[in-house]
């Protein structure tokens, strides 16, 4: 795959915007050269007049030699100029002299400039003081600098002052340095805000310092900063507005941000352009962005390329990205790969990857192990993992450990898990706690699940007055709640849901619905759902239709529709059949309908013997 890749893809999307046109390169070589002209135009004009002794000529030469790297030429212009009392020069000589590794030297003349007034002077003797760590002689002099409005003096100010905790006094001269135009003071200011925004108690002002660090955030991207302009894409992204954020990612991955190529990736990979996201999840992952190389193993792990993803499972791990060696267990497992996938998962679970812990406790609970499974299932809950503490739940229930089990389903379901929060539902019912039981109940079946939607239906049921006979002729009435939650569970494949919707329907007088419903959970395997339907079917005249359902019922054990399909025979005079109905019957139960059974089967058996 191309690193650089063809990024015609990409802008012809329309999803973000071109980079403004660059000169060309003959433009670029004729600037350059006029530069240079200029420059060789300056020097000689400088020379002139250096050679009629004027002082401040002597400075702006050695300046230009200076950054030049012409040290010997510079410095003795340098010298001739501070030994006339010019302090910019003074401050360049300690630059060249501590270029040359004559620090205190340099230190000697940055402070005779920064004593005449000279703000660069007292930055440079500051961060002089600061590297000696005379922290009290860095401040006196960074302070002086800031003061006089040296940007990066206020820079190397709020530096020192973060590092000592006086995140007050930080503030301030990040603040200052930002304002006039450091793009690293504006993005340490924005990322302090963000932190004050995270930990913020007061939503308004929570509010107000997440503003105000995206404003930092925008003016250190377009200042060139291309972290600055990774968290500004992170927080467009997170507000959906995905065409700026993918234009700020887009900018920081070409400055050599990892992370802004991983992200372009993932926002490239939803928007549906995967072989992009590829391009830039292969130069992030090339960079030693793990996330990155995790994602390149999903997608190859998905078109079926196993030792591709493998590869880039491994180089992940080799990141320092403990999911690699999860997603490697992951993939040895679908294999089949048992014992390599445990190793892997041990390898993330030893290193704190909960997800890790839960499927290495799955395995080995697979396996029979179960007093191994316990403690990393323990591990994963502890670390967070919500599945875990649901499977500690399960693990304890299996024991009839039901306090213990309701301990960590509750811990489950505190954190939005569908399943944790039906045990709970099903325990407080259990317990005769209603109100609680409902509350769990709700939770569960608004997450989706069908059962805790039916069960929830039938603590409402049993509170409602019953309804009133509907008369033919009479407008229906309006559904109440627990038939509703009947309906949502019966949708999702409910089989008990699907015959109570049935029957209300039945006692609507919608015999359309019941029976479509009712066909729906014999469909499934409902012996109820069978037999109702054929109640329905013979009321409606279509009894040879309502026999094959009865004896599908009576099959699966229904003693009712063993019973019916007894009298069915009988009235037809197939005594012998109509026996062998009723003595099943009989075996099936309940009660009543084997009593009935029986004197039907004695009935027979003497009309058969007569």
């Amino acid at each position: 795959m191309n690193v650089m890749g063809d990024m015609a893809n990409l802008f012809g999307t329309g999803r973000f915007a071109q980079p403004s046109g660059q000169p060309s390169g003959q433009e670029e070589a004729t600037d350059e050269a006029q530069e240079a002209a200029d420059e060789a135009a300056e020097e000689v004009r400088l020379r002139l007049a250096v050679d009629g002794g004027d002082v401040e000529a002597m400075s702006v030469l050695g300046a230009m030699l200076l950054r030049r790297g012409d040290f010997d030429g510079a410095e003795s212009h340098l010298r001739a100029a501070t030994a006339a009392g010019d302090r910019a020069a003074a401050n360049n000589l300690g630059v060249l002299l501590h270029q040359r590794g004559y620090a205190d030297e340099a230190a000697g003349w940055w402070r005779i400039a920064a004593v005449a007034g000279s703000a660069a002077a007292a930055h440079a003797l500051g961060r002089h003081y600061r590297e000696r760590g005379d922290e009290p002689a860095a401040e006196y002099w960074l302070c002086q600098s800031a003061e006089q409005g040296h940007v990066l003096g206020a820079y190397a100010l709020a530096d020192l002052l973060e590092h000592r905790g006086d995140d007050t006094g930080s503030e301030r001269w990040m603040r200052a340095a930002a304002e006039r135009g450091h793009r690293e003071a504006a993005y340490r200011l924005a990322r302090t805000l963000d932190r004050r925004a995270g930990h913020e108690g007061d939503d308004k002002a929570a509010a107000l310092a997440a503003d105000e660090a995206e404003q930092w955030y925008r003016q250190a991207a377009a200042r060139g900063h291309r972290r600055g302009a990774l968290h500004l894409g992170a927080i467009l992204e997170k507000r959906g507005e995905l065409k700026e954020a993918g234009r700020w990612y887009l900018t920081s991955a070409k400055d050599g941000e990892a992370r802004a190529a991983c992200a372009l990736g993932f926002l490239l990979r939803d928007a549906g352009d995967t072989e992009s996201a590829a391009v830039w999840w292969l130069r992030a992952a090339q960079d030693g962005d793990g996330n990155a190389a995790n994602a390149l193993g999903a997608l190859h792990a998905e078109r079926g390329e196993t030792q591709t993803a493998e590869r880039w499972y491994r180089a992940a791990m080799d990141a320092g990205d403990d999911n690699g060696a999860y997603n490697l267990g992951l993939l040895c497992a679908e294999q089949g790969r048992t014992t390599q996938a445990e190793q892997w998962y041990r390898r993330a679970a030893y290193a704190g990857h909960r997800e890790a812990s839960n499927a290495l406790a799955i395995l080995l609970l697979r396996a029979g192990d179960e007093s191994g499974a316990e403690p990393w299932f323990s591990k994963a809950a502890e670390a967070g993992s919500v599945d875990a503490a649901f499977n500690l739940g399960i693990l304890h229930a299996g024991r009839s450990e039901e306090r213990a089990a309701l301990r960590w389903y509750e811990r489950a379901a505190a954190a939005g898990h569908t399943e944790a929060a039906l045990q709970v539902g099903m325990a407080r019912l259990r317990d005769g706690d209603e109100r609680e039981a409902e509350r769990f109940l709700r939770c569960a079946a608004g997450g989706g699940s069908a059962e805790a939607a039916y069960r929830l239906a039938t603590v409402l049921d049993a509170r409602r007055p019953p309804p009133p006979a509907h008369e033919l002729g009479e407008p229906a009435q309006e559904k109440s709640e627990c038939e509703e939650w009947y309906e949502r569970a019966a949708s999702q494949g409910h089989r008990r849901a699907q015959v109570r919707v049935g029957m209300l329907a039945a006692a609507r007088g919608d015999v359309v619905e019941a029976a479509r419903w009712y066909r729906e959970a014999a469909e499934a395997g409902s012996r109820n759902g069978a037999f109702n339907l054929g109640l329905l079917l013979a009321r409606e005249g279509s009894e040879p239709e309502a026999v094959v359902w009865w004896r599908r019922a009576a099959d699966a054990g229904h003693g009712r529709a063993a019973l019916r399909l007894a009298l069915v025979f009988a009235r037809r005079g197939e005594l012998a059949e109509g026996q062998r109905w009723a003595d099943l019957a009989v075996s099936l139960g309940p009660a009543e309908v084997g009593e009935r059974a029986a004197r039907l089967r004695d009935a027979l058996r003497q009309e058969l013997s007569a």
